[in-house]
């Protein structure tokens, strides 16, 4: 089977399929986050599970890319990652007084998710406690095992490895002290600027806040073997410009959030609105031209289009006037195939 490239078709297929399985899983994993010993743990996984619930639906939507007889480990590897992801970053917000080096042990998880060879470890050494009760080892383990049964995963790990490395660093540096964490930041982005088309550093982070390239490598891995060459044009596709536009997205939604808690936002480093929105158009647009180069391109527009209609619905946007103007201009730019899932992604929101 095809991944499906219409409206209906994805629409169909995702609340038919994609959207129940993940929200099993999700709600299979939220009753071992409820049993986790530690309060801060377990606070930690249930909110990444409760207040984060659209990015495994969003996340789920790539399981159409591969065959419906491996749409179950595909999914239940999304879910895993994602909900690893999430945690982690519950985790630092509510630890921020541990430091780098705190961050990058329990991020190691995330590179050990995609390396079933990999032994794991205590990632939660250096803190004190009754732990997590092996939550976290067992969404790596769960990582692991899904992947040992996709066809293309050893071409495909190498670059999802690489999209992760990307998310581990900014993360880390996301999260260390206010005083410190720009400049790090700026130094991972000299590090690896070679690697992407000219863009400023915040722009650069945001690409590399987004697991949705390491989603379709998976999607394409689950579906059949891939060459290097293969694997290496999916992640091209996605990074930097379909992530970047993903989590700049996130962060535009976030704006008044994160002033109001002092958290970085990527969106408040541009000169102007006018220059934000213009960068946010630029970048859907060469989102775009990038996944027209992948088999089955029409899925993967649609889904850039979907990312539009999912965050500029979202109730923040609605309850603030400036950034509903600003909504409504982006959904003007992209077009009718937008506005429709967006109000397909508003009625969703309202029902749930």
């Amino acid at each position: 089977m095809s991944a499906p490239t219409s409206i209906p078709t994805i629409m169909y297929y995702g609340v038919k399929d994609a959207l129940p399985a993940a929200r099993q899983y999700l709600s299979e994993w939220k009753e071992k986050a409820e049993q986790i010993p530690e309060t801060l743990y377990r606070e930690a996984a249930l909110e990444a599970i409760d207040e984060k619930t659209f990015h495994y639906e969003g996340g789920s939507l790539y399981a159409l890319i591969a065959p419906e007889h491996a749409q179950s480990e595909l999914l239940r590897f999304i879910v895993a990652y994602q909900n690893i992801s999430d945690y982690l970053d519950s985790i630092c917000d509510m630890s921020q007084e541990e430091g780098e080096v705190f961050y990058r042990d329990i991020h190691e998880a995330m590179k050990h998710a995609l390396d079933p060879s990999a032994i794991q470890e205590d990632y939660l050494k250096r803190k004190k406690g009754d732990g997590d009760g092996g939550f976290l080892a067992d969404l790596v383990e769960t990582c692991q095992s899904a992947l040992q049964s996709f066809p293309g995963f050893s071409g495909a790990q190498p670059f999802m490895e690489e999209l992760s490395m990307y998310y581990r660093e900014m993360q880390i540096y996301k999260h260390i002290d206010v005083n410190e964490r720009e400049g790090k930041l700026i130094e991972f982005y000299e590090h690896f600027k070679d690697r992407v088309p000219p863009m400023t550093w915040y722009e650069f982070c945001a690409a590399s806040g987004s697991t949705l390239g390491i989603y379709a490598l998976a999607g394409y891995a689950a579906r059949s073997p891939l060459a290097e060459l293969q694997a290496k044009s999916i992640k091209e596709a996605h990074f930097p410009y379909v992530q970047g536009l993903h989590i700049l997205l996130d962060y535009f939604i976030d704006q008044e959030e994160d002033v109001e808690q002092g958290s970085l936002n990527f969106t408040e480093k541009y000169a102007s609105a006018g220059h934000m929105m213009s960068r946010l158009e630029f970048f859907k647009s060469e989102a775009d031209k990038k996944v027209a180069k992948l088999p089955e391109s029409g899925f993967h527009k649609q889904l850039n289009k979907g990312l539009l209609s999912i965050y500029l619905s979202d109730e923040k946007v609605q309850a603030n006037e400036k950034m509903k103007q600003q909504a409504k201009h982006l959904l003007r730019f992209g077009g009718m195939t937008s506005l429709i899932y967006y109000w397909n992604s508003w009625m969703y929101r309202k029902k749930i």
